[in-house]
Parts: C-alpha cells; structure tokens; sequence
C-alpha cells in the first residue's frame, strides 16, 4: 500500500487542480457576461434616473449651443474626462474623498450654468473646463462603481470589463438626455429670436440656483460627518460619542 500511496496523492493533486481550474474558468466567464450587463445598466442609471447632478451638467453643456455638433463635442471632453479619473480610482491609483468631490460637482454645475448666461459661443477655454469637470465627476462616478462590483462580488481581473461597461452605460445615458433636449427644445426653438432669453437663461439661473444649494448642503454634510465621531483618550480607556467630546476622569 505504501508504494502505492505516492501515486495515490499525485492523482488527487492533479484531480484538484483540474477541478479548480474548471471551476475558475467558468466562474470567470459567468462573471464577465454578469459585471458587463451590471455595469453597463449601473452607468445608465447613474445618470438617468439617479443622477441629478449629472443630469444639470449635461443640461449646461446643452444650452451654451444649439450645434448638435458642439454639444456632441463638449459631452465627448466630459466623457473622456471622467473615464480617466475613472479608471485611476477603481485601480487605487488616486482615492479622492467624497465629501471634497461631490461639493466640487455642484460647484462644477454653478460654473458652467452662470457661464451659459454670460456667454453664447464654445470658445477652446470652454472645453478645457468641461474636461477639468468631467474629471471631478469621473471621482464620482468612482464611488457608485466601486459599490455595484462588491454588491457583485467580481473579482479584479474583471475590473476592466467594469470600467468600459460603466462608461457605456453613462454615455447612453448622457446621449439620451441630448437627444430628448435637441428634439424637444433646440430643434423645434433654437432658431427663434427669443430662445436664448426666454429659455437658456432663465434656464440656467435655475440650474445655477439648484446647484449652489447642493453646493452649500453638501458642504454642510461633509462637516457634519467629519465631526460626527469624536474620540478621546483616557489612560486606558477609549469612549466614542457623537457632535460632543466626552472627557473621563
């Protein structure tokens, strides 16, 4: 028997590892088909219907010009953008805390809309700012990402198909706020005298409006949750208590 047992457990090892690797490959390929599909929906509704925010920015970007090509153009800085900071969040490289990005976003939204109101034309200053923005919203996007792929489960060789998925979705969902403002508003009025003043403006005033107050609110959170664990020390014990420091004698 004892020279028989050698035998005995190479057959077991490459059983195992034939086994394992059968279940590796079609847990990897059942994943990928899963993190595609997830991604891409999880993108789409990160923009239509939850994204608020996302849904101003695109709202600017459409009102500074009736060009379907300029629109088009400047969404295309914004998702070139912001699949850069993206990537770099979901691989680690840069880990932007969330209550600096998501003020900076409604602060983004302020910017562009009061430009709408002061300007007409797609200067080149223009699109270096929508790609500066698009980059603070990419951080953002980050956050909602990260969250569907540990809801998943996927493991990291299928963070690129994540990635591509995600953007996808977010462009599908940026190309579809486009296309129902153009054929609502831009096709039908954009060359009416009274378009830029009866529409555009007051438009973005409300824009700008509704911004600066996500702006100030999440300024506020943001402090609030900084000060919402306060922890002191005592020789050895550690108390935690919330909005006020406690002191053990």
């Amino acid at each position: 028997m004892k020279k028989y047992l050698p035998l005995i457990l190479l057959f077991l090892v490459c059983t195992m590892s034939a086994y394992g690797h059968v279940i590796d490959y079609e847990f990897d390929k059942i994943k990928t088909h899963v993190v595609f599909w997830n991604c891409l929906v999880t993108g789409y509704k990160h923009i239509i219907p939850e994204g608020y925010d996302h849904i101003l920015f695109i709202m600017c970007v459409f009102f500074l010009n009736t060009s379907i090509k300029k629109i088009v153009l400047q969404a295309s800085m914004f998702t070139l953008a912001h699949s850069i900071t993206l990537g770099l969040a979901l691989y680690g490289v840069i880990k932007p805390p969330v209550n600096v990005v998501e003020p900076l976003i409604a602060l983004s939204i302020v910017f562009l809309a009061l430009e709408n109101v002061f300007s007409n034309k797609v200067k080149p200053w223009r699109l270096l700012m929508v790609f500066l923005f698009g980059m603070v919203h990419g951080m953002g996007f980050a956050a909602g990402l990260s969250d569907a792929l540990t809801q998943m489960g996927a493991p990291k060789q299928a963070f690129a198909t994540a990635l591509v998925a995600f953007n996808i979705g977010v462009e599908l969902g940026q190309v579809t706020i486009i296309l129902i403002m153009y054929y609502g508003l831009a096709h039908m009025f954009g060359k009416k005298p009274w378009y830029r003043k009866r529409i555009v403006i007051p438009a973005s005033l409300v824009i700008a409006a509704i911004a600066g107050f996500w702006t100030v609110q999440r300024v506020v959170i943001a402090v609030n949750a900084k000060n919402e664990k306060v922890v002191t020390y005592n020789s050895s014990t550690l108390i935690e208590r919330k909005k006020e420091v406690v002191y053990c004698l």
